[in-house]
């Protein structure tokens, strides 16, 4: 049993989806930074001011959903009882249906004036017709990602996504390509952003396709599950309603806050004295370049609140909490690892990074800069989520999340408005929401699972460790740049900085043998890092 659990942890689970989400990235950086030098700031403002609108449509019809069916599915699956794992992913379908159905009837229909009289951004009109229809096909989609992960099927999640993210990034550009030498920025976004429903067209094929192939072990495990009770619709509807509503709510509040902070942004430079136009290419610099560049992080710590969410569930489940505590320990530990790096590294490089992305565009090193610290609380947010959503805890991410947002309002409406700050304004406002969320969630989760955190190990070594990476950064950045140019120079030095951090990480005893078998091929990783006396 311990050899299964092992090999089926959340971190198996976290490095499938972390995969897939690395090939989505990569995809996605290939889209957004073409994109953002066909189409321009100014396009980007368009294309990202249609998307939080979007994103809040789509969160409403169907955040709380996903995570709450794989909650459910999970616990019913670790006592055995198929048949009621599966009605509850009959129910969760239905529902998304009719909310999607619903969703996009609103949002197509109250497209005009939600540009006119919201956002004060009519430029966004024809993006926010394109992306509409996603509103019908994402919700479904979300059904069956939810199922699968219920069941620890996380491969079949991971091929929806990276096939999703192929057909939104090739048929997005081109399209791009094609309506901006037409017609010019408007269509040249909306043309872009067409290409996300497509991509959720395409993945909900693959998945109903996966799922129609797994009818037979699905039907036997379904009739050996007779001896359980069969619960109503009714009674299974709330019990979704119980854990979704208040995941719904607490990821209503980030798109609802962007959404927000897109009219007062644009509306305090313009008090400021900037022109609408000089507004919406701001707000394109920040939203649309800088905030892709700190979100591709998240990628991995998203898979690996995603994981968490059955593993925690089963294990409260069959009531073993040390189980709990130890995957939540594991789980902090490797998003510290993960996310530490990236930031420092973004920060030691951010200009020259931007320079290398966004050669046309000039500014956007010190937006990056001051946004770096949402990597690591971004990354700790997405992975306690997982956490306190398994444990059966999902106001607390709520209340979090409400009062980190308010702190961002305030702080973006109060210095935006200033010309020498800007979007800056903005992207402090940002840093100080993710800050506060997860300083909420992990002191929740440090006093309810009565667990203890030594600063040795999660403060010390790690900071020991991007400090140094970080340093030697700058300095192989500052000598090469001379001799090869930015862009050699930037991967040069983005290159070295991962064999430092790696090397001072086991150096200083930063991860330990146990923490390293519990991951998938971790006795080969081991065998090769003590072959190479990187590890005893």
């Amino acid at each position: 049993m311990d050899n299964n659990r092992n090999k089926d942890s959340f971190l198996k689970g976290a490095i499938i989806l972390g995969s897939a989400g690395i090939i989505v990235k990569i995809m996605g950086a290939f889209f957004r930074i073409p994109l953002g030098n066909l189409i321009g700031s100014t396009g980007m403002g368009y294309y990202q001011a249609a998307y939080p609108v979007y994103t809040l449509f789509l969160t409403l019809a169907t955040a709380g959903f996903p995570t709450a069916l794989a909650k459910l599915v999970s616990e019913k699956t670790a006592i055995g009882d198929h048949r009621g794992a599966h009605k509850i992913f009959k129910v969760a379908y239905t529902v998304l249906f009719m909310t999607g159905i619903v969703s996009f009837a609103i949002f197509f229909f109250g497209a005009e004036y939600i540009v006119k009289n919201i956002m004060k951004n009519p430029g966004a009109y024809y993006s926010m017709l394109a992306i509409a229809p996603a509103l019908i096909f994402v919700p479904v989609m979300s059904s069956y990602r939810g199922y699968f992960q219920g069941k620890r099927d996380m491969s079949k999640i991971a091929i929806s996504q990276i096939g999703e993210q192929f057909f939104r990034v090739i048929l997005g550009i081109g399209l791009a390509y094609v309506l901006m030498n037409l017609y010019g920025e408007e269509m040249g976004a909306a043309g872009a952003i067409a290409g996300a429903t497509v991509g959720a067209i395409a993945s909900i094929l693959y998945l109903i396709f996966a799922y129609l192939r797994d009818g037979k072990s699905r039907k036997a495990q379904i009739k050996a599950s007779k001896r359980f009770r069969e619960e109503s619709t009714s009674r299974i509807l709330k019990k979704i309603l119980v854990v979704a509503i208040p995941i719904t709510i607490g990821a209503s509040v980030m798109p609802l806050v962007n959404m927000i902070d897109n009219v007062i942004v644009i509306s305090r430079l313009e008090a400021g004295g900037y022109s609408n136009v000089e507004a919406v290419a701001l707000f394109g610099q920040l939203t649309g370049m800088a905030m892709a560049i700190i979100n591709l992080p998240s990628v991995v710590t998203a898979a690996m609140g995603m994981s968490l969410v059955p593993s925690i569930s089963e294990a409260y489940a069959l009531g073993n909490k040390g189980r709990a505590r130890k995957d939540t320990r594991s789980a902090i530990k490797v998003t510290l690892l993960l996310v530490l790096p990236c930031a420092f590294g973004l920060a030691s490089l951010a200009s020259p990074i931007m320079k290398l992305l966004y050669p046309n565009e000039s500014g956007l090193g010190t937006i990056l800069l001051v946004l770096t610290p949402c990597v690591v609380f971004l990354g700790l947010m997405q992975t306690m989520n997982g956490i306190l959503q398994g444990m059966g805890k999902p106001m607390v991410p709520v209340v979090a999340l409400i009062i980190g947002m308010l702190s961002k309002i305030v702080i973006s409406f109060t210095l935006t408005v200033n010309p020498d700050i800007n979007v800056i304004g903005s992207a402090i406002g940002t840093v100080s929401a993710y800050f506060l969320a997860a300083l909420i969630e992990f002191t929740y989760i440090k006093k309810y699972m009565n667990m203890k955190f030594g600063k040795k190990e999660f403060v010390i070594k790690p900071l020991i460790t991007v400090l140094t990476m970080f340093v030697i950064v700058k300095l192989s950045y500052g000598l090469f740049n001379g001799m090869l140019g930015n862009s050699l120079a930037t991967i040069v030095s983005i290159g070295i900085g991962g064999i430092v951090y790696g090397l001072v990480l086991l150096g200083i005893g930063g991860i330990r043998k146990e923490e390293l078998l519990t991951m998938p091929k971790g006795n080969k990783i081991y065998n090769i890092l003590r072959k190479l006396k990187l590890m005893r």
